[in-house]
């Protein structure tokens, strides 16, 4: 009995290694098409002002706040897989994201990240990227087509057991 069975939902049909060539161009083009997506939406919720951007800057707005949260983006370049403790708060991130069904996508691009939405402050500071919040204050008033593009793909990213996708931003 597989976990389908016990749920009554159609099983995934299974995919050979002949197979896999021919099914991941259509992945492909929906990766492309989210990794768009994602660009619109970073522009747009920054140019409204529903971005808040930063690991300790996110843990406190969803401590506080958790129902604004609308979108959820993790942001980690290779030098960031050894850091224990970045790791550490990805992970309670992930687990609260996934307790308040709030979509959630992974970057592996900063400074893909960095160009789209300014790399430091006012201040000059370096600006903290890791992690990344689309609000929604009022929840009817702002229905962005690119936030709902990434809301089905992170959907059927789960249908597939892939709880937090891998996002590649555009050129």
């Amino acid at each position: 009995m597989t976990l389908e069975d016990t749920h009554g939902q159609e099983p995934m049909p299974e995919t050979s290694d002949s197979s896999s060539t021919s099914s991941s161009a259509p992945s492909g083009s929906r990766m492309q098409s989210a990794g768009k997506a994602l660009h619109e939406l970073l522009v747009s919720s920054q140019r409204r002002g529903c971005l808040t951007a930063g690991v300790y800057e996110s843990a406190k707005l969803m401590n506080v706040d958790p129902d604004t949260v609308a979108f959820c983006l993790l942001a980690a370049d290779e030098d960031d897989e050894g850091d224990i403790a970045l790791q550490i708060h990805f992970t309670l991130i992930q687990a609260f994201c996934c307790e308040n069904d709030i979509d959630i996508v992974r970057v592996s691009d900063i400074q893909k990240l960095a160009s789209i939405l300014g790399a430091s402050e006012e201040a000059g500071e370096p600006r903290d990227l890791h992690c990344i919040l689309i609000t929604n204050p009022n929840e009817d008033a702002w229905k962005d087509p690119a936030l709902e593009k990434l809301n089905l793909f992170c959907e059927e990213s789960r249908n597939v057991n892939d709880w937090v996708p891998n996002v590649t931003l555009p050129e």
